[in-house]
């Protein structure tokens, strides 16, 4: 192979939208364009919708993700971008609205040739062969005044995303959740300061068990109802508020650097449920059940990223996305046989 042919094709030029796709990607995140770009690496025509919400905006930066650590949410997509569209991918900002399988479309496993057909909110119609569901999810924080406001910044919910950014401060967890325990153990690695509000109002209390275990980890244990997140007049450096603390209904004020709870996730899955696309439950929130290569279940429908791995992180929704691209590649394949 010589070295022009072995060059990143042109990621300035737009290819056009085919009539008919191989696949249509729902969702711009990370699952989605890696998906995307193993696609049109294997001459697929391609396209992704992206509404434009990525779950991660308020983060400054992607974590554990190798060779990128620290980059920006937004540099990471739009770099994903002009990968997938330098390969002769189409990106398409939008969201679907509403898919219906095209009758003559339900082959045994892939979806046969009819495939879907796929309505955007603005009108626009697309045609595909497969689908391939990334549009990942919504954090449903708990009920609490001024929770939302920090969310992302000194409001998280994730050890391994935000954990080396908050060490050695003082953090207090709010046992909000089933899963509210697991992480005041795991930041008690990260810092001695850490404290956690057995909530009385929001959460399921503690049993013997999980009191023990945080007491070995010298987790500080307060019970009480969270009434609100209070911010300090002064505000941070940057312009945003400056986190004071949680408000108890009693009035007392908890100080604290970094708040941590655990929002019911929930993935974004109402526009594909008259497919058959089944969701389950766990203590973590709603997902897609796929199987080890993405698939649904659903022939000509795949799944990848947090809407189906609802602790996935960036890398780990990433490698989803092209194993799932993968698989559906070769289904692709051998409906020609």
């Amino acid at each position: 192979m010589n070295q022009k042919q072995n060059q990143t094709p042109d990621a300035s030029r737009t290819p056009e939208t085919p009539e008919t796709l191989d696949v249509l990607i729902a969702g711009g995140g990370a699952a989605g364009l890696a998906a995307a770009v193993t696609l049109a690496r294997s001459r697929r025509s391609v396209a992704v919708v992206d509404g434009g919400q990525p779950r991660n905006a308020p983060a400054e930066g992607v974590h554990a993700l190798l060779g990128r650590e620290g980059i920006s949410p937004a540099e990471l997509l739009a770099a994903g971008r002009r990968e997938v569209t330098g390969y002769g991918g189409v990106v398409l900002d939008g969201e679907i609205a509403a898919v219906r399988r095209l009758e003559g479309g339900e082959g045994e496993d892939g979806g046969g040739d009819a495939g879907f057909e796929a309505t955007l909110n603005d009108g626009r119609v697309l045609t595909a062969r497969q689908l391939l569901i990334a549009t990942g999810l919504i954090d449903e924080l708990p009920p609490i005044p001024g929770l939302a406001e920090h969310w992302g910044r000194s409001v998280i919910h994730c050890p391994y995303c935000h954990g080396w950014e908050v060490r050695d401060r003082s953090i207090l967890v709010l046992g909000t959740s089933a899963n509210s325990v697991h992480q005041a153990l795991l930041f008690s690695q990260l810092s001695a300061d850490v404290r956690f509000l057995a909530d009385t109002a929001h959460g399921p209390g503690l049993d013997a068990e999980q009191a023990r275990q945080l007491a070995a980890r010298g987790v500080e244990v307060i019970t009480g109802e969270a009434a609100a997140v209070e911010s300090e007049n002064g505000g941070a450096p940057n312009g945003e508020a400056r986190l004071a603390g949680v408000r108890l209904a009693g009035g007392e004020l908890l100080p604290a650097e970094v708040i941590v709870v655990a929002p019911r996730m929930l993935a974004r899955t109402e526009a594909f449920e008259g497919l058959g696309v089944q969701t389950e439950e766990n203590p973590m929130g709603r997902f897609i059940p796929v199987d080890a290569s993405g698939w649904t279940g659903v022939p000509g429908v795949w799944a990848a990223g947090n809407v189906a791995d609802l602790s996935a992180q960036v890398g780990a929704a990433a490698a989803a996305g092209t194993l799932a691209a993968a698989r559906l590649n070769a289904e692709l394949v051998m409906e020609r046989l």
